[in-house]
């Protein structure tokens, strides 16, 4: 294979293997796994949408297959002989990244004390500032609610109907004098001093300089992505244009970043040298909306020709294909897309749709028929029940009712 060109299907195969999508399922995935996978993607965003699974675990169970969320707990979480290894930060978005990333990431955290934060929302109060962290330094890890006392919450943002402490917590978290130690059962962020939270030789670590900070992000970027474009790596921990512009520059004149160009891109490609350059991928997974391999939607579009947009904030009327889409990923192409709901109360996966793209192979509804069940299992879930909406639907449901 040159590494001047690459046709679609190359790059396709470089990204997949790249993310993790040719690793084998261990039967019982073990810390080992999980850390193998994160290597993988990197970083793991966080959502509070809860309609199927958490983000942050799904892309897990996309590689892994079913596995212990006690792993990612563990992983997050600090114990005498168990340093964690991942913490949440501002990576991507709200993200768990590998801790050892906290130094890469303070000219970020410096960059958002000179903004005040990233939204308007923000408010100046150094008194407030002083007060939260004096009482977490003596009350431990807390929630916002717990700190909230005494704050009352504000109405003019909607959706955004913070307290001012709550507004402050999240300032401190994003410039590092706070850290997220953890989350409750109602998902709520429980905050604590970093010296608690990081570990020391992360901690204590010196600070990077900006140019040595951005070509980390790019190169881990490009390690996950295999091969992509400018804005594929810049978009990967929502670099500046500029900085990941330098960046690429000095890891190509390094060797690390092969200049390449892909059929039908019509933009500049960069392929790690390090990538693996697979014949062919096997792979078979649900997707979350949040999984790093689709989450820069252009990118999935070009890859996979696969055009996704989640549509929960679309008036339900209005949707295309419905509220929690997930890809299905089959072979080396993303086949079809379904609509998916855990109803925990009745123990039943719910399928509100299901959809084939134009080159979905036969065995589609079979396949996607297996996974379903995986999940289920993974979830909990001791029923699946298919609706008739969509293309895909009366084989998905043919297949559900012959297993």
């Amino acid at each position: 294979m040159s590494a001047d060109h690459l046709s679609k299907a190359q790059a396709r195969r470089i990204a997949l293997v790249s993310q993790g999508f040719r690793d084998p399922r261990h039967t019982t995935p073990t810390m080992r796994t999980f850390s193998r996978t994160l290597a993988r993607t990197a970083v793991l965003q966080v959502d509070s949408v809860n309609v199927l699974q958490r983000a942050h675990y799904m892309p897990l169970f996309s590689r892994m297959g079913s596995y212990d969320t006690e792993l990612l707990r563990r992983a997050s979480s600090n114990a005498a002989s168990r340093p964690r290894k991942i913490v949440e930060y501002w990576a991507h978005v709200q993200a768990f990244m590998p801790v050892e990333l906290w130094p890469v990431m303070q000219h970020r955290m410096d960059h958002y004390r000179d903004k005040r934060g990233k939204w308007s929302v923000m408010v100046a109060r150094p008194d407030l500032e002083a007060s939260l962290l004096e009482e977490i330094r003596q009350r431990g890890a807390s929630t916002a609610r717990e700190l909230d006392e005494g704050h009352p919450r504000t109405k003019e943002h909607w959706g955004w109907n913070w307290s001012d402490a709550r507004k402050v917590l999240d300032y401190l978290f994003l410039i590092g004098e706070l850290c997220i130690a953890g989350r409750n059962s109602q998902f709520e962020c429980v905050y604590d001093l970093p010296e608690r939270v990081i570990p020391a030789q992360y901690l204590n670590a010196p600070t990077p300089s900006v140019e040595e900070a951005s070509r980390e992000l790019v190169r881990r970027a490009a390690l996950s992505h295999g091969v992509g474009t400018e804005q594929c790596l810049r978009d990967y921990f929502r670099m500046s244009s500029a900085g990941a512009k330098a960046a690429i520059s000095d890891l190509v004149e390094d060797g690390e970043l092969l200049p390449t160009s892909i059929d039908g891109w019509g933009r500049p490609a960069y392929l790690h040298r390090d990538a693996a350059r697979p014949r062919a991928v096997q792979a078979r997974a649900l997707l979350s909306p949040f999984d790093p391999l689709v989450w820069e939607r252009r990118r999935a579009e070009e890859l996979f020709g696969f055009h996704y947009r989640i549509e929960i904030y679309v008036p339900e009327p209005l949707r295309q294909y419905g509220y929690y889409v997930l890809p299905f990923l089959l072979g080396e192409r993303i086949v079809g897309r379904v609509d998916l709901k855990a109803d925990r109360k009745a123990g039943v996966l719910l399928v509100k749709a299901a959809y084939a793209e134009e080159h979905a192979p036969e065995e589609t509804a079979v396949e996607l028929a297996e996974e379903l069940r995986d999940l289920a299992g993974w979830l909990g879930l001791t029923d699946i029940v298919a609706s008739p909406r969509g293309d895909l639907a009366p084989a998905l449901t043919l297949a559900l009712a012959r297993a």
